[in-house]
């Protein structure tokens, strides 16, 4: 006579066996391949391309119907975290040492990489300053900043913050100026200090400046005071999404210089 007080499942299979093929089904689907799981393609982007990004993604999107995700962050940060195995497909650094860094740990696929766009820095202001500035040597920074704080990116590995640094020496005003400086994250965190008047001055990118209407430029940095600004891009080593090569082309396309121009970039030639 059948016990009718079992509990055992009547599956024909033990329950330890059950839970082992329950394991095996879950990794089987979690070891795909991303490109298998037709996720979206994801870019890793320099803080200050948001405004760009943006609209190019959603031209892209009507264009195509295919949805783009991007993360923004410091070209540091973001060089790290794939270090450390983010799933980025793409990634778009605000200057050639990350990219370089990259590179070197064979984490990007270097038939892919291009010299992108250029950038110009400038020093900003609250829109209602009455400052202009003429940047060159010796120029009266501190004076300037009459007591407050220059607002700057990270200026030992965000890329905004080490041009700045670098033209602020070259022009032999950082001394002068280097307890002043308060050093964001990125290059957006660094606007916002401005745009709140937090600081009386900062130093960002133009497109950055463009961005936000609470600040205004004052003075332009000369191209011939820090390295030229260049905006690598590249697939990762890692990614193995279809769409990404497709992506990363239209951002190199005609199609995407218009949108990149209208933030004021640069493209540079192919």
């Amino acid at each position: 006579m059948r016990n009718r007080l079992s509990t055992r499942p009547q599956f024909g299979m033990k329950p330890c066996c059950l839970i082992v093929l329950i394991a095996a089904m879950a990794l089987g689907v979690l070891g795909q391949p991303a490109a298998a799981q037709n996720r979206d393609v994801l870019v890793f982007a320099a803080a200050s391309l948001k405004d760009a990004l943006d609209d190019i993604n959603a031209q892209y999107q009507r264009e195509t119907g295919k949805h783009i995700r991007v993360s923004l962050a410091a070209s540091s940060t973001l060089a790290k975290q794939i270090e450390n195995g983010a799933p980025a497909d793409i990634f778009i650094s605000a200057d050639l040492d990350w990219m370089d860094y990259l590179t070197q740990r064979n984490l990007i696929k270097p038939s892919t990489r291009k010299n992108l766009l250029g950038n110009k820095l400038v020093l900003i202001a609250p829109r209602d300053s009455a400052a202009q500035v003429k940047i060159q040597p010796g120029f009266p920074l501190a004076k300037l900043l009459a007591g407050g704080k220059l607002s700057m990116a990270d200026t030992a590995s965000v890329p905004c913050g080490k041009y700045g640094k670098a033209s602020l020496e070259k022009l032999g005003v950082w001394p002068s100026v280097a307890g002043q400086a308060v050093q964001a994250e990125n290059v957006r965190a660094a606007l916002a200090l401005v745009a709140r008047k937090e600081a009386p001055l900062g130093i960002v990118y133009q497109t950055d400046a463009a961005a936000d209407s609470n600040v205004k430029v004052v003075g332009f940095f000369p191209a011939d005071t820090h390295p030229p600004i260049i905006y690598p891009i590249a697939l990762t080593a890692d990614s193995t999404n279809s769409d990404a090569a497709a992506f990363l082309a239209y951002l190199e396309s005609a199609k995407a210089r218009p949108l990149f121009e209208k933030q004021g970039f640069t493209m540079l030639k192919q």
